[in-house]
Formats: C-alpha cells, structure tokens, sequence
C-alpha cells in the first residue's frame, strides 16, 4: 500500500520505519528536514507540504503531530490535506487530541467521502521502535478493518473504542491515570528512601506487592532503583514532561465538558506544570521525582 506519513517526531519517525520494514511504499512531510532524510535514506519519498502528500495518489494517510492546532491546521488549512486528498482515501490521526476536534474533522472528512479514524497510540518511544505499540481506535466499524492491518505493522494490540472520537477518550483517560500514578510512584519511593530503605531493595517489594504499576515497574522514577528506566539516564528520552503537563490539560478539559470532577487529575496537572516552570519541561515525566527533593535538582534527597 502507499501510504503518506505526515509527522516525525519521537513517535513518528519509528512508526514511519516500520511502515517501510513492513513492505509499504511512503511518501512523508515534516517541518525537520533531518527528520525527513532519516526516511528518505530508508526508502520514502519526500513531500514538501501537507497537499503534496495527498497528491502523491495515496492509498492512505497517517498523522502524527504535536497538538490539536497542528492537526486542524494539517488537516483544514487552505494547503491541508481535506483540500487536496482525493476522494476514498483512509486518514488516519494518532496525535492525542481532545475528542471535539477529532470528532470534527472525522465529520467534516466524513461528508467529502474519506473515511477517517482517530487513533493515538500507547507504548512510548520504546514501543514505536520495536512496533509494539497499543492503538486506541474510534471510527466506523468499516473504517477499523479497513485501517487494521496498516496499524498492525506499527503495534501489537489494537483496539476499537467506538465512533469517532472514543479513540482519544480512552487515551485521554489512561493518560490521566499514568500522570497520577507517576505522582503516586514518585511520593512513595521518596518516602521509603527517606525513612532508610534501598531504593532497589524499595522497588522490588513494591512490583512484587499490591502497590504494583508501570510507573514503577517499567519507568521507576527514583535513580537506582531501575537500570532501564529514565531515572537512570538523568532522565532523557520517554514522553516528556511538557507532552504529559499537554495530556492532562486535555483530561481537565473533556472533565469540564460533561462536568465531571477530576480531583487527583487537577492535583497532578498542578505538579507537572511546576515542573515545567522549574525547566524540566523537556525531561522524561518521571523526573516529577524531582519535587519531592529538598533541592529540587537533581537526584531526590
């Protein structure tokens, strides 16, 4: 199939790669013409705007982008892709985005006859490398199979949530809730070093007991107590602060939408964005860690 690739960033590119591995022609844009070389030299063609990609007689389009203005300015721009794709061609958007504009432009799409899906991912960077990605799928039920097994050579589970939109709920929601869990690792490991304990020796009753999650088995946030997490690379790579402090603005403001109350949400949005105001913005989210310090820098005391 040839499909055009639009957004390759941390997440992007390594979907994009595995595109091309798995047989697939692509046509890619990004602003970050490194970016672009990296698939270039692997194979895919270049684009120099979001329409010439649609111009390429696609089968199919994938977005990848930063933020609800990038996908509306990529997909409703003068130059968008709505104005220059062809009739039938699948779009597919794995940004993280709030359900309304997902919802809207699947509607908008929807009435030119592209069918179009809202996808966001689950796994990081780790899992866009390796193609063990969780895809969260809201869209017709034509539009899933359809896009299925695209998806499938991108990630290892891929679910449909429901009409348009329930894509970005279900990722939205788990985001939330690794935010919170984030704190939670974070204040109790803290706790535990503080009073004596190893944070090794810490982490290990921990996953081996009721207090069990992925913030910390798989990306611990206390430096030592897991060798392959963040915390251990003076946390560089993994989903950025400022990119977590993005995703709990969305739940807080789907919450408010249907007035529903997010207390421990709004209590980790607050902890993120002091986060991102102290600089951090850029380190892996696990870094929250770092509030929890006496000095708030550097390693937790």
């Amino acid at each position: 199939m040839k499909i055009g690739f639009l957004g390759l960033g941390n997440m992007g590119a390594p979907m994009a790669h595995n595109l091309l591995k798995a047989g697939h022609a692509l046509v890619v844009f990004d602003i970050n013409l490194t970016a672009v070389s990296s698939l270039t030299d692997a194979g895919a063609a270049a684009a120099e705007s979001p329409a010439a990609v649609a111009g390429h007689d696609v089968d199919m389009i994938i977005t990848m982008l930063p933020a609800a203005a990038h996908v509306k300015s990529v997909y409703l721009g003068e130059s968008g892709l709505l104005a220059a794709v062809r009739k039938g061609v699948m779009l597919a958007d794995c940004s993280t985005i709030d359900p309304h504009t997902a919802r809207e432009i699947a509607d908008i799409a929807s009435k030119q006859g592209n069918p179009m899906i809202d996808a966001p991912v689950s796994g990081g960077t780790g899992g866009a490398a390796a193609g063990t990605l969780t895809f969260m799928v809201g869209g017709t039920d034509a539009g899933f199979s359809a896009a299925k097994p695209v998806l499938e050579a991108m990630g290892r589970k891929i679910v449909h949530c429901g009409p348009s939109g329930n894509g970005q709920v279900a990722k939205v929601a788990n985001n939330m809730l690794l935010g919170i869990s984030m704190a939670g690792a974070a204040e109790a490991m803290t706790l535990g070093v503080s009073l004596g304990m190893d944070a090794k020796i810490l982490a290990d009753i921990i996953n081996t007991s009721t207090g069990r999650c992925w913030s910390t088995e798989v990306c611990n946030p206390y430096p030592g107590a897991l060798e392959t997490a963040p915390a251990a690379r003076g946390y560089t790579g993994g989903f950025g602060c400022d990119l977590m402090l993005k995703d709990m603005g969305l739940a807080i403001e789907a919450a408010r939408s249907v007035k529903r109350p997010v207390i421990l949400g709004a209590v980790a949005q607050q902890l993120y964005q002091t986060l991102s105001l102290q600089g951090h913005g850029g380190e892996d989210f696990s870094a929250v860690v770092k509030l929890y310090s006496e000095r708030q820098t550097g390693n937790p005391a």
